[in-house]
């Protein structure tokens, strides 16, 4: 008999921690689900100390949610690339300019399934369905003169709502254009 009143808060400390770490792995890796991340793309056989002016010649905006799909989404967007590349050195132009910037923004609403133990002793299992919004900015630089892509940015992020998405749209904009002139 005393060997049966040591196993049971063994196993309930067992279940314990079961929990412990499973809840902890689950904020982990929330918190990494939604980071935002950045990737650039880049000519290598490029001088970009050659670029010195630039017009935001076409953006596009593929969202099936309204906080994205706008037109006021757009001229955002155009005025944050307009704001990062004038920081970055180059100087903004309505005529010819030595690139030409191109941005496309696209969003997914994803559900993202999460099982963790649960239940007297964590025998059970507890599912979880979590619904968050993906966005991706792609922007764009083309030599005007050879109409060939020296530089792309991508930047995704991920949030719980598309209003909460578009709240980080400056953010993925600064992000992406920090990294221009690209490092060689």
């Amino acid at each position: 008999m005393t060997g049966h009143f040591h196993e049971v808060p063994r196993r309930r400390r067992q279940a314990i921690w079961r929990g412990v770490i499973a809840f902890g792995l689950n904020v982990i890796f929330a918190a990494g689900a939604l980071a935002q991340k950045i990737n650039i793309e880049f000519d290598q056989a490029v001088n970009f100390s050659k670029f010195k002016t630039f017009a935001v010649r076409d953006g596009q905006i593929n969202s099936p949610n309204p906080a994205l799909n706008s037109e006021l989404t757009k001229k955002r967007l155009e005025a944050e690339i307009e704001q990062a590349l004038t920081a970055r050195g180059l100087t903004k132009t309505t005529g010819p300019s030595d690139l030409n910037v191109f941005f496309h923004l696209g969003s997914l609403r994803r559900m993202e399934t999460e099982a963790y133990p649960a239940g007297w002793r964590g025998l059970r299992t507890r599912v979880v369905r979590t619904p968050h919004t993906e966005g991706t900015l792609v922007i764009d630089l083309r030599d005007s003169t050879t109409r060939s892509l020296v530089w792309r940015g991508i930047a995704t992020e991920e949030r719980a709502t598309p209003a909460k998405l578009a709240d980080k749209l400056d953010d993925m904009v600064k992000k992406s254009v920090a990294k221009y002139p690209p490092k060689k």
